[in-house]
């Protein structure tokens, strides 16, 4: 039975990769989707930041097959230091090439996933930016399903990486299309139990993204920069520069808090083809600094 207030989507594709981050160089994927995957997928077809997915059951309509190949990838990565420079003086800063012989590009090998499907059940959940009438939860759903039964997205989803691009369309029920789908498939697809260890659950604490996060429009930047100046009277002329500095310096540009990463995990494990993720019935484990 369907649970108010949560959507599903049937998605599929012929490649996937659900990279493991214990794996530092070559990638390999988990054996099935992530719970931070399934959210990228739902939040290419529709986000706003009045609302939020808690990601609430995957189910494995098929598996998939291992597959190994070699794939263009890069020896550096972009560091915060770089990107800050590279705002200020862009002639200071060299860019990463891939490809084609250049010299950051290198190929390395992929352990992935091909001819995939699953089923993703997801609780849509507002934000407290939600704050005028119209923004009601119901209204998003709608949103949601509209977009879904259309074949419409914000941008093209991917099963792990943007290469392996994801098809999709709306289901009303989860376990009404799970059995659909098996005896569609045969025997050969029959429920899956397993006990899968620990999976990443996403790199971003979901009680984080529950406060919302959105950059200020270009009228609400300009009333913020009027009214810390108007903050400055009454100051001498060298206190005002130097707040003036600090305020440049490090301007804020949005509302709410950014969210930083923070990698969370859980005990992953599959019963009668239906992978938990809910928040509010598993155990999230993080790093020390994130707390438990």
């Amino acid at each position: 039975m369907k649970t108010p207030g949560t959507i599903t989507l049937r998605v599929w594709g012929d490649f996937a990769c659900f990279t493991r981050p214990e794996m530092k160089v070559e990638r390999v994927s988990y054996p099935v989707m992530t719970p931070s995957a399934a959210r990228g997928i739902l939040e290419a077809v529709f986000w706003e930041p009045q609302m939020f997915y808690l990601i609430d059951s995957i189910r494995v309509v098929k598996r998939g097959r291992w597959i190994s190949f070699r794939r263009n990838e890069v020896t550096k990565v972009i560091s915060l230091d770089s990107a800050r420079t590279w705002m200020h003086s862009p002639e200071k800063t060299s860019p990463i090439l891939a490809g084609g012989g250049a010299d950051d590009g290198t190929q390395r090998n992929m352990l992935a996933l091909e001819d995939v499907e699953y089923l993703v059940t997801a609780e849509v959940r507002t934000t407290p930016l939600a704050d005028r009438a119209e923004d009601k939860r119901e209204k998003y759903l709608a949103e949601i399903e509209r977009r879904a039964c259309a074949g419409k997205c914000f941008h093209r989803p991917g099963l792990g990486m943007r290469e392996f691009t994801a098809d999709f369309e709306w289901e009303d029920d989860a376990d009404t299309a799970l059995q659909r789908r098996h005896a569609e498939l045969g025997q050969a697809n029959a429920p899956i139990t397993e006990d899968l260890g620990l999976m990443l659950y996403d790199v971003f604490d979901h009680r984080e993204r529950a406060h919302g996060f959105r950059w200020l429009r270009g009228e609400e930047v300009a009333a913020r920069d009027r009214e810390f100046e108007s903050s400055l009277a009454g100051m001498k002329k060298g206190e005002q520069n130097i707040r003036r500095k600090e305020y440049t310096a490090n301007p804020t540009r949005w509302t709410r808090r950014p969210i930083k990463p923070q990698p969370a995990f859980f005990h992953a494990r599959i019963e009668k083809s239906r992978l938990d993720c809910h928040p509010d019935r598993i155990r999230i484990l993080t790093t020390p600094s994130g707390g438990n």
